[in-house]
């Protein structure tokens, strides 16, 4: 997110018929449509702010009607344009790929504010910025002209998918831009909305060539469609700015930096920003990175994931912006987030940890091995959390890290442990920071490392383990084992079955340390350092289920890899992609021994399967499966495959917002819960999340459920000690709202 804001076809075309068009097969196609498929715990992702990586075309530095003083091309002024765009990205297609990146994700690509944005400074001056960034959407249907026109990010994707690269983009719901300013007492600003031209017909209007146009017998390409200094349609919370409200109503309800805050309980809001992700997912990503998550109603995360990854083209990848410290109040909220919602996350927790045991050095590398330990039981889904050592909202790692050796082993270890792992642009070049702010990590890489070097120690460390991860399954898909740890060496495995590889690491600079002799479910034999030396790693000697005693020097990092083929006859779950869906949508479940003709089943229900390879099988969710959480299983002859946890969504989801005046003790919270999978089937312990106060004794909360569905329901109470209060009476009917993205509020219920 940026809340900069520095506060503190023809000429008439439908929707669809702009968007529909035949995808050129990328090269390494694996599904059955001819897709490369969502981003797997086997990619590495590679995160571009597509404004300052590289310039690939002068002529759309200054778009027609923007402000020439706010394009700078320097690297100078990182407030205002420098000139990257999505050619500059094709242009450097072959360096990112030679890395191993197997995944671009890139800055949201659609239209932004484009006027200055002015931060009124105490003594006098004033500080332009720009939204060069990609987080102040303005119109979802037409595409941001410093980055190109939709005829460009075609090319971008297809030039990706023909190197087997993936291509996630960021996806903005929580907010538009500034709407009131807070540096010049919060007066009007923007925040405002668009959209295409419409017809007769209420269909968007696009040229030959996809760009938004005047409809026949209209003069304007683009309507307002929404205005937060003027929401006659209650477009927006409009609450004001968070300020110090830790609540989860504050984060979620009140604004992120003045940024216009969606009302996503309005089912107008829902409906233009489910179309407009259909959109884009039409014209060919493979994934969407949402911002923001922390801030928005998980009710429609839930929701607009589902819309997703219903529409044609299957599922995609999806991972989100839940920000937290280390440690934060919200870390039980953050760690459900995936399991309540579909969207995986960021892992911040892997960064804040990071940071401390390899940059500033206040936690130990046992500090560092005790949180992958924690958070493989805490997270459900933990190689899909996107793993990271820096990003555009946080400072450079560089900036922190300014010595080689710790870097280097960070890399390493970041490449290795669980989860997906994401590269911040320039990070393989050391790239750093004039200050610990993020917007000084933001810089323009042509001007910063020009000769996009593919021989610094950190590109080609990632090179090699990229190809390892590539093809040793333990590091995709296994479990973590802690082999050995001290102050600042740690010794850790990662295992998928037979699979395995070992990583040693020491962060110290200049101290050597001698590891003992350490008990290994490696097979006998020696182990060459799969970063043949580039850390100062050697061949490992491993007998009678011990690791021979070796010296780590300063800053080495060892990694050996046993990678013995687990054959094609017993099926073995790795990963599968979506975990949530409902009957009807296409699952991907990848793994080892999946082809010939297996059985898949969603509990004990039998699923289609449109096509199995040996690593992946593509089925269908089955009527037939029984809504809620349940196991996915692969048989083949008499073999069953270990279990993938699944949600079965019991139809398309829509919002129901329930309201209660509840009095309640000390340490006692409201929830609400009933007949539906996603009321918890009347188990206190499934229930919702705790019900918002912000006006107590009333209590409230927007829930997904299935659209169209008459049910029963309850409030409860509970205590931190798990005590249950039911209300009595009878239990409650509420039928939920008909269409796919409508939202109904109960009435004001008293508790009975």
């Amino acid at each position: 997110m940026d809340m900069r804001v520095k506060s503190s076809l023809g000429r008439r075309l439908a929707l669809g018929a702009c968007i529909a068009f035949a995808l050129a097969g990328p090269a390494g196609a694996v599904t059955a449509s001819g897709a490369l498929g969502p981003v797997t715990p086997k990619d590495v992702v590679y995160q571009i702010i597509t404004d300052r990586f590289s310039d690939g075309d002068t002529s759309n530095n200054v778009p027609s009607g923007f402000d020439p003083t706010l394009y700078d091309g320097t690297g100078t002024d990182l407030k205002l344009y420098q000139g990257g765009d999505w050619q500059g990205i094709i242009n450097k297609i072959p360096y990112l790929k030679n890395m191993g990146v197997t995944a671009v994700w890139i800055s949201a690509p659609y239209a932004n504010r484009d006027t200055a944005i002015l931060d009124y400074q105490a003594g006098g001056s004033i500080d332009r910025w720009t939204s060069f960034h990609g987080y102040h959407v303005r119109n979802y249907f037409a595409t941001n002209k410093h980055f190109g026109g939709l005829a460009k990010f075609k090319a971008l994707r297809d030039a990706l998918h023909a190197q087997d690269m993936k291509l996630v983009i960021d996806f903005v719901t929580n907010h538009t831009s500034r709407w009131k300013n807070p540096t010049n007492g919060f007066v009007a600003e923007d925040g405002k909305l668009y959209e295409p031209d419409k017809d007769a017909g209420g269909n968007y209007c696009f040229d030959a060539a996809g760009e938004p146009t005047n409809c026949p017998g209209s003069l304007v390409s683009e309507r307002l469609l929404a205005d937060p200094n003027n929401d006659v349609n209650g477009w927006f919370h409009g609450l004001g700015d968070r300020g110090s409200d830790s609540s989860r109503f504050g984060f979620r309800h009140k604004e992120l930096g003045s940024l216009a805050d969606f009302s996503q309980e309005n089912a107008n809001v829902v409906a233009h920003l489910e179309k407009a992700a259909a959109f884009w997912k039409a014209l060919g990503v493979d994934g969407f990175r949402h911002d923001a998550t922390l801030h928005m109603n998980p009710a429609f995360v839930k929701g607009l994931k589902d819309a997703i990854d219903s529409a044609a083209g299957g599922p995609v990848a999806h991972f989100g912006e839940f920000f937290i410290g280390r440690p934060d109040p919200k870390y039980d909220e953050y760690r459900t987030f995936p399991d309540r919602t579909g969207v995986n996350n960021l892992d911040f927790e892997y960064y804040r940890a990071s940071t401390n045991a390899f940059g500033n050095f206040s936690e130990t590398m046992t500090q560092f091995g005790n949180m992958l330990l924690q958070t493989a039981n805490d997270y459900i889904y933990k190689n899909q959390a996107v793993t990271f050592l820096d990003n555009h909202d946080v400072t450079r790692f560089r900036y922190i890290q300014p010595n080689d050796k710790p870097f280097h082993a960070a890399i390493a270890t970041l490449m290795t442990a669980r989860g997906t792992p994401n590269i911040y642009y320039g990070t393989e070049q050391y790239m750093s920071s004039a200050n610990a702010s993020d917007i000084a990590g933001r810089g323009f890489m042509q001007v910063a490392a020009p000769a996009f070097s593919q021989t610094t120690t950190a590109y080609v460390t990632i090179k090699k383990l990229a190809a390892l991860r590539a093809a040793n399954d333990a590091l995709a898909y296994g479990e973590t084992t802690i082999l050995y740890s001290n102050n600042d060496v740690l010794v850790f495995s990662r295992k998928f079955y037979d699979k395995e590889v070992v990583v040693a690491v020491n962060r110290h600079p200049s101290t050597s340390y001698t590891v003992p002799v350490l008990s290994t479910t490696l097979p006998g034999g020696s182990y060459t350092d799969a970063l043949t030396g580039t850390l100062s790693g050697f061949t490992a000697t491993v007998s009678g289920g011990q690791i021979a005693s070796f010296v780590l020097s300063g800053g080495a990092v060892s990694v050996w890899s046993s990678n013995p083929s687990l054959g094609t006859t017993i099926p073995r779950i790795g990963n599968t992609v979506s975990t949530s869906g409902r009957a009807g949508n296409t699952v991907y479940i990848y793994g080892t021994g999946l082809g010939g003709t297996p059985t898949v089943k969603f509990g004990t229900a039998t699923a289609t399967v449109v096509s199995a390879s040996d690593t992946l099988i593509e089925t269908i969710v089955p009527v037939a499966a029984v809504p809620g959480v349940l196991d996915i299983t692969v048989q083949k002859g008499a073999s069953t495959s270990n279990t993938f946890r699944y949600e079965v969504l019991s139809g398309d989801q829509v919002q129901v917002i329930f309201k209660v005046n509840a009095a309640t003790t000390v340490g006692q919270n409201v929830y609400v819960v009933g007949s539906l999978p996603e009321l918890g089937a009347w188990d206190p312990a499934k229930a919702s999340e705790v019900m918002m106060n912000p006006n107590y004794p009333q209590w409230f909360l927007p829930v997904s459920v299935p659209k169209g569905t008459q049910f029963e329901f309850k409030f409860i109470k509970k205590d931190g000690s798990g005590n249950v209060v039911w209300e009595g009476g009878s239990n409650r009917v509420f039928t939920s709202p008909s269409s796919s993205t409508g939202t109904a509020d109960t009435p004001v219920y008293n508790w009975q």
